[in-house]
């Protein structure tokens, strides 16, 4: 089945659940006929449509692919299936590091590890690392230049290191890389883009090589990157729900996407040389916070890729490519507020001459994704409303109507981690991976509660961004990240999430002022206000690093990493698998690994062999 087709039909299945939902929707509401307040109603579900509907569709597919077919990743990708990794490396390859006032040291042993692993399988002398500083502030800059030109000593002879600091930052992190490969960019065929939280093991490095020399028009392989092991209680429960949702989400809209896939920024080989001719950014012409460099770099990079002829595909293993998540809720809202900034700007890039038509489609999608925060708001405000004001004049079809769309909703929301629970549940080594059926189901549970709690959070923050970016024309612009798992100052809390709060008492106010509300009423509008009113508590509590290393401590909310731990994992000496370690005494698999070791360690890739008294296990 040819890209085209598949699109062909992932579009009618979207298109038709679009419009079977507004229908249901307006029959729920056309009782008396459908007034203003109604109409506002409907326009704002079906700018929320859209995501939901892509998103119960991708996990459909993905989870009937990976229940019909052993490898769902290579059907997707059948290229992938090619590699048998006796393939020899002949090209060169760059790992440019980007980094902004970072913790050094960390960035280091990220780096450390992965030159040692590259070096013990035989192909070191294939990659050079480029450490490309943004920093600015003296301190931070004093300990890179220390701690880089260490890395590059240590290595010497082994290993290339190169450390850059640009004294000026236009273009921000697409800006570093244009600089890179306007300087080095020659003296490579391909460069692996990483953030300073990144870390990828060497097989899956060379996978991705062996991949792209065999496929001469793929510009971007973009890998399937997961969260590492985290003592944060927040980022823990997020990355489990991730992990749990994002299998089947991925394979799905690869599925459809095909050569048209996205570029995630980081963790991904890109062929230099078209990215240098074709993937160029613009800087957004005018004024206000609109203009100016691009953000959101990433997949405008891609759908430059496109247009220039050459492929972007993702590579849907779980195959040991990581990054770090927010440690906490603000940190997290922060990351998402600059996403959101850099994805309004794609408003100025929809009438881009020569994109492709999914290309075109994905910006706007990218856009929507945002967009839905405040269509979703003013529909639970207006809907609220209309319970506390029954003269605004909204009537519904009886309760029947009204409950059958809430449940087609809510079950096509979560069914992207319902396809992933299932098909974790149904495989007995990656449900042990997990911590068991009933720690995958506990923990399910718990993080679905989780989300409820943290998506309204969200969209009040998106609303107020969005209202500032486009109403006041006021915008953050790009900050340093805060990536250390940090209890939450009660005061810094809620400094930041008071807005919620507000919103959250207002909202139950209103409710609970109504006194024969009906049942579906309380069923949709309470939970909406209950994570906004509990703002506060939620973020410290998920943040205190009580609750996280007790989270760590007994496995709640575990990934595989945990379980048996790769060699690049034991490499990073994470609290979190020391932690772990130490409640179960056993260092066999959990104790951290020294460069030598990592060294001497089976060259074969990322193959660990431990032999106990009972038995031998792999760790992959």
């Amino acid at each position: 089945m040819t890209p085209t087709i598949r699109r062909q039909i992932f579009a009618s299945l979207v298109v038709i659940t679009i419009l079977g939902l507004l229908g249901m929707m307006a029959y729920s509401l056309s009782l008396g006929g459908i007034v203003a307040a109604e109409w506002v109603l409907l326009i704002c579900f079906a700018i929320t449509l859209p995501w939901t509907a892509i998103g119960f569709w991708n996990a459909v597919i993905g989870f009937i692919l990976l229940r019909t077919k052993d490898n769902a990743a290579a059907h997707v990708y059948p290229a992938s299936a090619e590699i048998t990794g006796e393939e020899k490396i002949t090209t060169s390859t760059a790992i440019a590091m980007c980094i902004r006032n970072e913790d050094a040291q960390q960035v280091s042993r990220n780096l450390n590890a992965m030159m040692a692993r590259l070096v013990a399988s035989g192909e070191g002398d294939k990659f050079h690392v480029y450490v490309l500083s943004d920093s600015y502030f003296p301190e931070v800059i004093s300990e890179e230049e220390a701690i880089f030109a260490k890395l590059k000593n240590d290595w010497a002879g082994q290993f290339d290191v190169t450390y850059r600091r640009r004294e000026d930052n236009p273009g921000f992190k697409a800006g570093n890389i244009r600089d890179f490969c306007e300087r080095w960019g020659s003296n490579h065929d391909y460069m692996l883009t990483l953030d300073a939280d990144s870390v990828m093991s060497a097989s899956s490095v060379l996978r991705m090589v062996r991949i792209m020399q065999k496929n001469d028009n793929l510009g971007i392989l973009q890998s399937l990157v997961v969260g590492l092991p985290s003592d944060s209680a927040f980022t823990r429960v997020f990355q489990f729900g991730m992990r749990m949702g994002m299998k089947s989400y991925t394979i799905g809209s690869a599925w459809w996407q095909a050569d048209c896939g996205p570029y995630w920024g980081h963790n991904a080989l890109i062929r230099i040389q078209p990215f240098v001719d074709h993937c160029h950014l613009p800087k957004m012409e005018g004024e206000g916070p609109l203009s100016g460099w691009i953000l959101s770099h990433d997949q405008v990079e891609a759908v430059y890729m496109r247009r220039a002829g050459f492929e972007c595909r993702v590579l849907a293993e779980e195959m040991g490519s990581y990054e770090e998540n927010p440690p906490h809720i603000l940190e997290f809202i922060r990351r998402d507020l600059r996403w959101c900034h850099g994805n309004m700007q794609y408003f100025k890039l929809l009438n881009e001459p020569g994109l492709l038509p999914t290309s075109r489609i994905q910006l706007v999608l990218a856009i929507m994704m945002f967009i839905g925060s405040p269509a979703w708001m003013l529909f639970i405000i207006v809907g609220t409303s209309a319970f506390v004001y029954p003269q605004i004049g909204v009537q519904m079809q009886g309760v029947g109507p009204g409950y059958t769309l809430f449940a087609i909703i809510m079950g096509m929301i979560f069914a992207p981690k319902i396809a992933s629970i299932a098909d974790v549940l149904l495989r007995r080594d990656l449900r042990k991976s997990f911590g068991g059926g009933i720690s995958v189901i506990f923990g399910s549970f718990l993080e679905i509660i989780f989300s409820m709690m943290l998506a309204p959070i969200m969209a009040v923050a998106n609303t107020i961004f969005l209202f500032k970016l486009f109403v006041l024309r006021k915008a953050k612009g790009w900050t340093t990240q805060s990536r250390c798992a940090e209890s939450l100052p009660l005061g810094v809390t809620v400094k930041h999430l008071w807005p919620q709060v507000l919103f959250g008492i207002i909202g139950v106010a209103g409710v609970l002022s109504v006194g024969n509300l009906s049942a579906l009423a309380l069923l949709i509008c309470l939970p909406v206000f209950i994570g906004p009113i509990l703002a506060v508590p939620f973020g410290i509590t998920s943040s205190h690093l009580f609750f996280g290393r007790l989270a760590a401590k007994f496995g709640f909310w575990q990934l595989p990493e945990e379980e048996t731990p790769p060699v690049i994992i034991r490499a990073l000496n994470l609290p979190a698998i020391s932690i772990r370690a130490e409640h179960e005494q056993n260092s066999e698999l959990h104790s951290p690994l020294t460069t030598q070791e990592l060294l001497a360690i089976d060259a074969n890739l990322d193959i660990v062999r431990t032999v106990s008294a009972k038995d031998m296990r792999i760790v992959a």
